[in-house]
């Protein structure tokens, strides 16, 4: 088994992509993700009200100092080391413990990432989350189980757990992950400066695929020395987006490099790979044109470049509500907006970000009782996420601000925020709390429908390993440098298609298939 969970492993390292855009934050981003809603308050109960049951805290011995060392994604800070000092200075006077926080950059994590669970290095927290397919690095023995551990040592933390929360943390009947007690938003769009288009006769529009290729075609005239839009070695990453905008096909199943997707409106819906839809070909003959135009570089997935628009190289990217909010801030001299290009927003699994426990772990109990100590204590919890008060955080009239987010950036492990901590920013534009309003108030109407429904479906890959490895393979050879444009389109998409048969596809689709018929039978539609 463990042989089998490394060749699948380091085949999965050669092909992951970069998926559906998480809900998290970025390097240096004063913005620290706050809802801004009474649904904040509301993740850490039951279904029905009530606190989850939580053993007996077991019995902790700490007379012997301990480190504990933590996985995260995301380029880590120039000054982070001072971070680091004052943190452990904490952690070893409440816990004696201290931390070691390994950054991977987001220009090497699609490799590295998955080799930590395969290389049998000794650590023993890691963030996870769903785009970096948490479920079958579970269901391949990369973490440990927590059913026992998890209520013993983070019992503060395990109490506060949802019942949605606890059952999208289940795979094969274990607890395998600690989900973030903060609810995000499944909203992207894209996040553009508009001040490199003063003096322009620009419209300012900005509502759909047709504006976005209207705005770059002003910046390729305006600012010629930037790219319009931030692409680099991970790929594009749009055609789960466009989907959700301009088809039917609202949700995607299999993460990262297994482009399958299917219609949550339906009752119950069927799973298509993405070149059996439709909207394919217009999808392709977009990208292809952008590519024309010059919208990114033909050296695009050779560039490890992911800071582009924070240096002033691009002029656009796409994510969520949480980075627009730290690029507005940071950057209030670029005048960047956000555009909500998907109207049918839900909140995320909880499982979007989330902590494990490695099945290398040396010090389980000890990193679990600092985590909860992290999630319930407000001094560790600031020194850990925010850093250092008046240094690398400020805190203003109850909002936080970052004075430096050249030096210091709040932390990558975004699971460890929780409603009560995490405080809006300052100088945060108006329309984050009035999208964030908006939002709540439509999920509140949809009632579980849709989205919601399925935010608990865990697909188990067991079945299909071999399969899944070789697909991912595919997706990254031959889809990225279609999506680009860097190959004709009919010849690219012809090759693409052949390859992902012979790689599988028509098997993973029927296994997905029978899951998501099996999970619909058990959640009926409302």
């Amino acid at each position: 088994m463990k042989k089998s969970f490394r060749l699948v492993a380091l085949l999965m390292a050669l092909c992951m992509i970069l998926g559906v855009f998480a809900a998290c934050g970025d390097k240096n981003s004063s913005s620290t993700a706050s809802t801004g809603s009474k649904a904040s308050t509301e993740g850490s109960k039951t279904d029905d009200g009530s606190k989850a049951e939580t053993p007996e805290a077991g019995d902790l011995d700490t007379s012997n100092e301990v480190e504990v060392v933590m996985y995260v994604v995301s380029d880590r800070p120039a000054k982070q080391d001072e971070i680091d000092e004052n943190m452990n200075k904490i952690f070893k006077e409440k816990l004696n413990t201290t931390l070691k926080v390994n950054w991977i950059g987001w220009a090497e994590y699609t490799n590295k990432y998955p080799l930590l669970f395969s290389s049998g290095e000794e650590f023993d927290l890691s963030y996870t989350a769903t785009w970096l397919n948490f479920s079958s690095l579970a269901q391949r023995g990369a973490f440990m189980e927590l059913d026992e551990l998890w209520p013993k040592y983070a019992p503060k933390n395990y109490e506060r757990q949802s019942q949605a929360a606890l059952e999208q943390a289940t795979v094969n009947g274990k607890l395998y992950c600690i989900p973030t007690l903060l609810p995000t938003y499944s909203s992207q769009g894209p996040i553009y400066r508009t001040d490199i288009l003063e003096g322009t006769d620009w419209d300012g529009k900005m509502e759909n695929f047709d504006d976005l290729e209207v705005y770059c075609d002003y910046v390729k005239q305006a600012a010629p020395e930037m790219e319009p839009l931030n692409v680099y070695s991970s790929g594009l990453g749009f055609y789960a987006w466009y989907l959700c905008i301009n088809s039917n096909y609202k949700a995607s199943v299999g993460g990262n490099g297994v482009p399958c997707y299917f219609d949550v409106t339906e009752d119950k819906p069927t799973v298509k790979v993405d070149y059996q839809i439709d909207q394919i070909r217009p999808y392709l003959e977009m990208t292809h044109r952008w590519n024309e135009k010059g919208f990114w570089s033909k050296s695009a997935l050779s560039d490890t470049d992911s800071q582009k628009v924070q240096g002033g190289k691009a002029a656009c990217t796409i994510h969520n509500i949480d980075t627009y909010e730290g690029r507005a801030i940071d950057y209030p001299e670029r005048n960047f907006k956000y555009a909500d290009f998907r109207k049918d927003v839900s909140y995320l699994p909880f499982t979007q970000d989330a902590l494990v426990v490695s099945g290398t772990a040396k010090n389980p109990e000890r990193a679990l009782a600092l985590y909860d100590l992290i999630t319930s204590d407000e001094e560790t919890y600031r020194a850990f996420y925010n850093g250092i008060e008046g240094v690398s955080y400020e805190i203003i009239d109850g909002q936080i601000k970052n004075p430096d987010p050249d030096n210091y950036g709040f932390s990558a492990c975004w699971a460890a925020r929780t409603p009560e901590f995490n405080l809006p920013s300052v100088g945060s534009p108006q329309v984050v709390a009035d999208l964030k309003a908006e939002w709540d108030n439509y999920i509140k109407e949809q009632d579980g429908k849709g989205a919601a429904r399925f935010a608990s479906f865990v697909l188990d890959t067991s079945m299909m390993e071999t399969e899944y490895a070789a697909i991912r393979n595919v997706n990254q050879e031959y889809w990225l440098p279609l999506e680009l444009g860097f190959v004709d389109l009919e010849s690219g998409l012809a090759d693409y298609q052949a390859k992902m048969e012979a790689a599988g596809i028509e098997k993973v689709l029927a296994e997905m298939q029978k899951q998501l018929d099996a999970f619909c039978e058990s959640h009926p539609a409302k």
